[in-house]
């Protein structure tokens, strides 16, 4: 089954860093999972995330305000 992924942020290095890893950790794996990048503030309000950039596995808020590492975004999505 396919997770859907967001990763919210207005597009900040931060945010862009955060895609990339993301990114990087889904096609190394094999990881079935849709990436969705959530710049829209208005939606980015509707998590209750008040720093950015944040990482959302299957509609839960995972990691906020900081880039994770690859370790910690695989075991995230497993």
């Amino acid at each position: 089954m396919s997770k859907v992924v967001k990763i919210l942020g207005t597009g900040c290095p931060k945010c862009k860093t955060m895609t990339a890893v993301v990114q990087d950790v889904v096609s190394e794996n094999n990881i079935d999972a849709a990436i969705e990048k959530v710049e829209d503030i208005m939606e980015i309000m509707k998590f209750n995330i008040m720093t950015t950039p944040a990482l959302v596995v299957d509609g839960v808020v995972t990691i906020k305000g900081r880039i994770p590492s690859k370790d910690e975004v695989l075991t995230l999505l497993k």
